[in-house]
């Protein structure tokens, strides 16, 4: 049963998956459905009531593992700018489909589920392909690290992360280490401040060291150095009382050969004793030697349909594979899919339908190579 990726797009933006709440059920059930009635054995792993996990599988072989693909079905709000599109009617012109997931990245998931159907007629016997269909991406990759908590070691020997790179493929991303520094002191009328202790001056004080913070590693051959931001500061209820808390939010982005665990030491360390830190989103840096025998192949691949040769480079931003690259057994993993990664969470979101034909092609030739077709 062949499935046209561009209408596959459409019909999973009109699934409302905004996260929160997140709603993936619907999308999930859909999904599911095609990949059934195209011989795929499918099971739901929840991330929360009416939030599942989908992994898909056919094919397999005792020779080698299958090729993984991965892709999350929720989105991100809509933002307070007005859209001058329904954000979740699917509207196709200019060549592109629009709304609210478009690039990042239904398209992406419609890619790689047309490609897989395509090709599921011919994968018995072979090492197959087995699909991670994500739930709660938006929000630190939720839903994929409840599936790495249960074991996947060896279910795949290589992954695909299909995030908007325009089809570019991409050999790895930083690292997202989002930390929340708090102060506290103690609330006194605003006229008797000697009788309070300010937090907020102790938290000018942690922002001053941050600014000045280094990390004193080497910078990454792709990925340059990494780096810290100081995204939000919040204190105090009134003008006229002392704060007694004060927050602090950090955005560190690191690179390969940096553990978080370390770098959340060496801050709270920096900051001291009256600076309490916690982490919001922990999501390691991913990487994979484009000398790699798949990574060429992947490289040639998209050589071969877009008639450019791709250079060495990684993506802004963090995915999935954060949890999954190191949970199947630091797999090589490529980031690659069709949207434009400019267009992630900005109004009027669209993909090329070009690049939904073009990524679904790209995968076919992943997946005949991997298999033997």
């Amino acid at each position: 049963m062949a499935v046209n990726a561009l209408e596959l797009t459409r019909e999973l933006i009109r699934f409302d998956t905004i996260n929160p709440p997140g709603r993936e059920q619907p999308a999930a059930d859909h999904l599911r459905t095609l990949l059934t009635r195209s011989g795929f054995a499918c099971e739901f792993i929840d991330l929360a009531d009416g939030r599942p996990n989908l992994v898909a599988r056919i094919g397999g072989s005792s020779a080698k593992p299958p090729l993984a693909f991965t892709g999350h079905t929720d989105t991100v709000p809509l933002g307070l700018q007005p859209w001058s599109v329904d954000p979740h009617a699917a509207e196709v012109k200019d060549g592109r489909v629009w709304g609210r997931g478009a690039s990042d990245m239904k398209s992406g998931v419609a890619a790689f589920v047309a490609a897989a159907i395509d090709l599921a007629p011919r994968l018995a016997g072979t090492p197959g392909v087995i699909l991670y269909v994500t739930a709660g991406e938006e929000t630190g990759s939720e839903g994929a690290f409840v599936l790495s908590r249960r074991g996947m070691e060896g279910q795949a020997g290589a992954l695909v992360v299909a995030e908007p790179t325009e089809n570019y493929p991409m050999c790895g991303h930083k690292g997202a280490l989002w930390l929340k520094a708090m102060t506290r002191g103690v609330t006194a009328h605003g006229s008797m401040p000697d009788k309070g202790v300010n937090a907020v001056y102790k938290a000018a004080r942690a922002v001053s060291k941050l600014e000045e913070f280094g990390f004193n590693v080497a910078p990454h051959a792709v990925m340059g150095s990494p780096t810290l931001n100081v995204g939000w500061m919040h204190g105090g209820l009134n003008v006229n009382s002392v704060p007694d808390k004060a927050e602090i939010g950090i955005d560190i982005r690191s690179i390969p050969g940096q553990r978080h665990a370390r770098i959340a030491e060496e801050i709270a360390a920096a900051l001291g004793s009256d600076v309490d830190v916690g982490t919001l989103v922990d999501v390691e840096s991913v990487w994979t030697d484009p000398a790699d025998p798949w990574m060429r192949q992947v490289f040639a691949a998209c050589e071969a349909v877009q008639g450019t040769t791709p250079v060495v480079r990684t993506a802004p931003y963090f995915t999935d594979a954060s949890a999954l690259t190191p949970a199947l057994g630091a797999v090589p993993t490529i980031i690659l899919g069709p949207g434009p990664a400019a267009l992630a969470h900005q109004t009027d979101e669209w993909c090329d339908i070009a690049k939904i034909d073009e990524a679904v092609e790209i995968y076919r030739r992943l997946i005949a190579q991997w298999c033997g077709l």
